[in-house]
Order: C-alpha cells, then sequence, then structure tokens
C-alpha cells in the first residue's frame, strides 16, 4: 500500500539521468508500478521494453502473460463477482481472451527457461494458458499437470493453486476448497505471496459464496495485513457489508477498492457512489 512512495522513488531514478528510461530495470519496476496501479496496457508498454534484457527479461515476460491471462487482475475460479458485467461486455471480454490467450502462448513459446525453477513457471503458466481457453479437455488436462506436481511436491502453493482453479471451473467446489484450505494452512512465505493471496481469496469467494461471512473476512483480513494495497480484498470487504446491510462499512471499504486500484475500475468506481448514497 505504498504505491505514492514508489512513485516518488521511480521519479527521483527518472530525473537523475536521460538514460534512465531506456534502462530494462526501470522499465520493468515502472511495468509493476503500472500493474499493481491497475493499468495493464501501461504495464505492458514498459514490461515489453525489458523484456530482451538478460537481467530483466524473464521476469518481464513472466509479467506480460500473467497480463494476457487475467489483465484486470479477477479471482480467477470465483463466482462473487462472475455477473457482475452487462452481457455486451461478457462477449467483448470472450472475444478479448481469445486474442489474449494467444499472445500468452506466443511469449511463452519465445522463453528459455535457465534453470528447473525457471522451468517450473512455464509449466505453471503453460497450464493456465490452457485454464484461460475455457474448454473442459483443456481444463482436465492443466488440472492433471498441477496434480501430478502436487503428487511429488505436497507443499507447491503455486500447483495447489492452480488445481483449485481448475476444480472450481470443472464446478468440483468441494475438492477446490480442500485444496485451498491446505494453503491456508501453510506458513506465508514472500517468494508464494501472490498465490496466497489468490488463494486466501477464492477461499473467501466460496465462503461468501455460502454465506460464511465470518471465515470469508477472517481471510480477507490476512490479505490486507501482507498486502495493504489489495483492492480485491477490500472489495470483498464491501460486497460483504454490503450483504449485511451495513452500508456505511461498504461505503468505506469500496472506497479504499476504488483507491487501491487507482480508480480504474468503473465497477468498483459505481458500488462505490451506490453505497454512499445508501449510507
Amino acid at each position: 500500500g505504498k504505491s505514492e512512495e514508489s512513485s516518488r522513488f521511480l521519479d527521483t531514478a527518472e530525473r537523475s539521468s536521460a538514460k534512465i528510461p531506456l534502462s530494462p530495470g526501470f522499465n520493468y519496476c515502472k511495468g509493476l508500478h503500472a500493474w499493481f496501479g491497475g493499468n495493464s496496457h501501461l504495464a505492458l508498454k514498459h514490461f515489453n521494453l525489458a523484456r530482451k534484457d538478460s537481467l530483466w527479461g524473464e521476469k518481464a515476460v513472466l509479467a506480460m502473460i500473467w497480463i494476457c491471462l487475467n489483465p484486470d487482475n479477477d479471482t480467477l475460479g470465483g463466482e462473487v463477482f462472475a455477473n457482475s458485467e452487462p452481457e455486451r461486455l461478457v462477449a467483448e471480454r470472450k472475444e478479448n481472451d481469445t486474442l489474449s490467450v494467444k499472445a500468452a502462448e506466443k511469449l511463452l513459446h519465445d522463453l528459455r527457461p535457465t534453470n528447473a525453477q525457471s522451468a517450473m513457471k512455464v509449466r505453471i503458466l503453460e497450464n493456465y494458458c490452457l485454464i484461460a481457453t475455457q474448454s473442459k479437455q483443456n481444463v482436465e488436462r492443466a488440472l492433471d499437470s498441477f496434480m501430478e506436481v502436487v503428487s511429488t511436491q505436497s507443499d507447491h502453493v503455486p500447483a495447489l493453486l492452480g488445481s483449485a482453479i481448475a476444480f472450481m471451473i470443472l464446478k468440483q467446489v468441494p475438492r477446490a476448497r480442500n485444496q485451498l484450505k491446505r494453503i491456508a494452512k501453510m506458513q506465508w512465505n514472500p517468494i508464494d505471496a501472490e498465490e496466497f493471496e489468490k488463494a486466501w481469496l477464492l477461499l473467501a469467494d466460496i465462503y461468501i459464496i455460502n454465506s460464511k461471512y465470518d471465515m470469508a473476512q477472517d481471510l480477507l483480513k490476512k490479505c490486507i495485513q501482507h498486502n495493504q494495497a489489495c483492492f480485491k480484498a477490500w472489495e470483498y470487504h464491501g460486497y460483504v457489508n454490503e450483504k449485511e446491510a451495513s452500508y456505511k462499512d461498504a461505503a468505506m471499504n469500496y472506497e479504499r477498492a476504488w483507491q487501491f486500484s487507482n480508480f480504474t475500475n468503473p465497477t468498483i468506481g459505481f458500488k462505490t457512489g451506490i453505497q454512499l448514497s445508501q449510507s
């Protein structure tokens, strides 16, 4: 939740030399800042300027693939916000998703893993590309691959999360919940920080669907504890408040989600306005 501080440091770096804007490391950091600030298009532009570099290139390409697969940082496999868009936008999104998957696959093809850790990251992303097609056959292929990883590395958080998302898409919610509970019982670590956050959000989503609001909010608090700028956690908090008719709290939490999404998500902006008018 310190995006303003990071902006200040990036601005200082940019003013320090005319060569800095062309630096791969600087563009990678600018890409991260834009991505976490909700500006996927700007993030892709900066990551693209870093992707040919020997030091920053692989990280930049991996980030570009994730953006292609999930540009709006949605909760993959989640159901709470799944039907919140008009049909016209849903149709447009499906068409864009097809193009985005193809772009992600092309970027993946260009990656050349240099070690076992890099190879595993590529394998995980290949499975997410399969899941993104929404084809039952492809999702099952991805699930088999994730489960193969878990069979040899039972605490592999990215594979456990991937299998849970696949189970959700295949409408096998209890099996997805079991995988997510396994992650929730693990000790948090910075290497898998993003996967822990995504797992907590998806498990919270499942609990909210089943009206288990207290259990959901405990997970959302964990997300915010580790990442105050997790706008999705604030949005879920607002949704729970709304369901409980606590409109003042809903407005406050939606407003935080709106702020941490860098005022780029119109749906959250609309929810904020509605709750403010009711509180």
